[in-house]
């Protein structure tokens, strides 16, 4: 009897944290399938690192779906008119959920990244989500994921013939120097990465986004391969 390879589908955003749960998700054996939403976001600089990162995985297939969030708005990282906010410590991003907070996205995308890993069979979903250094995004929590996962199980054919998919955060619990340290290790594409909520030809190094990966780097004492403005 051939047995089928383990398959999973990563939600690569062309971030640092997709990338290296996109990673772990190799280093363990899986079959990469790659998915990336296009959801309207202010610039196209993270879906082309998307694909770079896909590629460097050696994923099987890398699909990149349209899902225009920015007809609803809500968000800096969907509505052009909202700005962005610079300079912030860290403190202020853990005060409140700020103004890039997008309505439901993580919701959205594993919604979707479901619906994929149903066609192909795939057993496991993996997602950079991370509770720790982040900015407060509902989204990102342990508890959020724990719940998806039971919705996974209880709202799909797979589930219900008893071969749920399972959803993986594996860096739910790890400080972004960690994730960096833990990626260096394993070889991550990092350096094909975009983490700036803005689309200059730099990062910019002053977004929550960039100051964030910034301070990881920092925890784990190497140099960031990206260029910043």
């Amino acid at each position: 009897m051939v047995r089928r390879n383990k398959r999973a589908v990563i939600l690569v955003s062309g971030g640092l944290d997709s990338c290296v749960a996109g990673t772990i998700a190799k280093c363990e054996g899986y079959e990469i399938y790659a998915l990336t939403i296009d959801y309207g976001q202010r610039h196209a600089k993270e879906i082309e690192a998307a694909a770079n990162v896909a590629k460097a995985l050696r994923a099987k297939e890398h699909k990149t779906v349209q899902v225009d969030l920015s007809a609803l708005g809500g968000s800096a990282l969907t509505d052009p008119d909202i700005e962005v906010p610079t300079d912030r410590e860290a403190g202020e991003m853990e005060g409140e959920i700020p103004v890039t907070y997008v309505p439901a996205r993580n919701t959205v995308f594993l919604s979707i990244a479901l619906g994929y890993a149903e066609t192909i069979e795939a057993q496991a979903v993996f997602i950079g989500a991370n509770a720790v250094d982040y900015s407060g995004y509902p989204d990102c929590r342990p508890e959020y994921i724990e719940k998806f996962d039971e919705l996974a199980a209880l709202a799909t054919k797979q589930g219900v013939e008893g071969k749920p998919t399972k959803v993986h955060a594996p860096l739910i619990e790890w400080t972004k120097g960690r994730i960096v340290q833990e990626g260096l290790n394993l070889k991550a594409p990092i350096k094909f990465t975009w983490s700036c909520y803005l689309g200059g030809d730099k990062q910019c190094g002053r977004c929550d986004s960039c100051r964030l990966r910034l301070k990881g780097f920092q925890e784990a004492g190497v140099e960031d391969p990206v260029p910043y403005e």
